[in-house]
């Protein structure tokens, strides 16, 4: 261990876990971090739940209900091109919830993205058909799927942003990856409410039986509503706010001193195209190219995400004992080669190694990189600027990941072998994440305190004197 670990270690023994927060009493200071998980945690819950129930939708009925003058195969293409349009805005929507939260704070912008995301998903279950008003349909649903995108394009950076900064400087990580807990946990909740929807009579499900799960959405959104409202801000971002340090326009700094990092993010989030492929293009091609049972095939996501509840925060703990970047390049290469299994196990129709190879793909193995991305991305930048950061490197990313179930309905081939074009395109996407990952610093054993005084070094010192350090020390472009 060299000299510079030892004196952190040191720092550690001497310095509270929660430094940054002075003014509580221990039970508070103890109590935060939970609250703060808890409130990312159920936004989360709500955000994936929103997309995936879209998703399913967009495999299973969209596009007889919005599409039916097209044939099959291009009636799920177009409902699945719906599916992907969120993720094109997602990147202008990072834009301003991030300037938003860096510029007043991380609580207005989990107030306005988890209040967004519900009143958008609650009124697609409102929506009219085809059959009722014809084009306009299928427009109105694109309409709410964009400002379900823009709501949602904050959420996750801003539910980092206030949980790391809530965080235990030896428990970031873990307590972070409760972020994404929450996604496999909407995920399990979207994909089991669908499962006595799919076995209601086709005129039945057609004409009433999607929409429920879009108006049980707003459940989720009160109590996350709730929860977030009477959260606190982050210490760090108050005494960001009390020294006079917030920036007018954070972006300008962002892409000044730290565009390195955002292209690390960027690509980084790639990896997000396992996630999107499994849930969406996997389904659609199981159920719709093989013809295998569509509830068996949702079991499969559930049982697969169940695993994933346990395995993220398993991964996020050792993360935070032995760096980020090791956990995520396993987490993210082997997933990605993983895929070829899957969707051969898919092509095979036997549900053993179904079951068996979505487990160790998405429950396992890319639950490794999901769990420790939130601590690693956010830890790449400082509070004056984190939250634009983190928003806007994984929503371009996401953006390009979203398109992935669009771009593989295209790409496919036919035949025994049309999925290895797919298989391929997500091996890549997950190999160029890693890259990005491996050329960035290891930032476990670096509290966030020497992050902010980096930057601090920088308001005093001048840029030019600033990037020497940086690459010597911190790391934070």
């Amino acid at each position: 261990m060299n000299a510079r670990r030892l004196h952190r270690q040191k720092e550690r023994e001497t310095v509270p876990t929660t430094q940054h927060n002075p003014g509580s009493d221990g039970l508070d200071k103890a109590k935060t971090p939970k609250k703060a998980a808890l409130a990312s945690c159920i936004g989360s819950v709500l955000e994936y739940y929103d997309f995936f129930i879209y998703g399913t939708a967009a495999a299973l009925v969209f596009g007889k209900v919005f599409f039916p003058t097209s044939k099959p195969a291009t009636g799920t293409l177009l409902s699945l091109a719906t599916y992907g349009v969120a993720y094109v805005v997602r990147p202008i929507g990072a834009f301003f919830m991030g300037h938003l939260g860096d510029r007043y704070g991380r609580k207005r912008v989990l107030v306005l993205t988890v209040a967004g995301m519900g009143l958008a998903t609650f009124l697609v279950g409102c929506l009219p058909t085809y059959a009722d008003i014809g084009i306009w349909a299928p427009a109105l649903l694109v309409a709410l799927r964009l400002l379900q995108g823009f709501a949602a394009s904050g959420e996750q950076a801003g539910a980092n942003s206030l949980s790391i900064e809530h965080s235990p400087d030896r428990q970031r990580s873990f307590y972070t990856s409760f972020t994404l807990v929450g996604t496999q946990a909407g995920l399990v909740i979207a994909t089991a409410l669908w499962l006595p929807l799919s076995s209601l009579p086709e005129h039945q499900l057609l004409s009433w039986g999607w929409r429920i799960p879009f108006w049980l959405s707003s459940v989720v959104a009160v109590a996350a509503l709730v929860i977030r409202r009477k959260l606190s801000e982050t210490p760090v971002f108050q005494q960001v706010a009390e020294e006079h340090q917030v920036l007018r326009v954070p972006v300008a700094e962002l892409f000044r001193d730290y565009w390195a990092n955002v292209l690390r993010v960027t690509f980084g989030a790639l990896a997000s195209t396992v996630s999107t492929i499994f849930a969406v293009y996997c389904l659609a091609f199981s159920v719709k190219t093989v013809k295998l049972d569509d509830t068996t095939m949702l079991w499969v996501l559930i049982v697969t995400n169940v695993v994933a509840l346990a395995a993220i925060p398993t991964w996020a703990r050792l993360a935070d004992r032995i760096g980020r970047k090791p956990v995520f390049l396993f987490g993210a290469l082997g997933s990605g080669a993983l895929m070829f299994a899957y969707l051969a196990a898919i092509a095979s129709s036997k549900y053993v190694l179904i079951f068996g190879s979505a487990i160790l793909m998405s429950g396992v193995v890319y639950s490794a990189q999901n769990g420790v991305w939130p601590a690693l991305y956010s830890e790449m930048f400082p509070t004056r600027v984190r939250l634009s950061g983190v928003a806007i490197g994984t929503q371009i990313g996401f953006g390009i990941g979203g398109l992935a179930p669009t771009i593989a309905d295209a790409i496919a081939g036919n035949g025994a072998n049309g999925w290895v074009p797919v298989a391929a395109m997500v091996f890549g996407f997950s190999l160029l994440a890693a890259i990005a990952i491996a050329t960035a610093r290891e930032t476990y054993d670096t509290p966030l305190r020497e992050i902010d005084e980096a930057e601090a070094r920088h308001m005093r010192a001048g840029a030019a004197a600033y990037r020497e350090p940086t690459r010597a020390g911190v790391g934070l472009s």
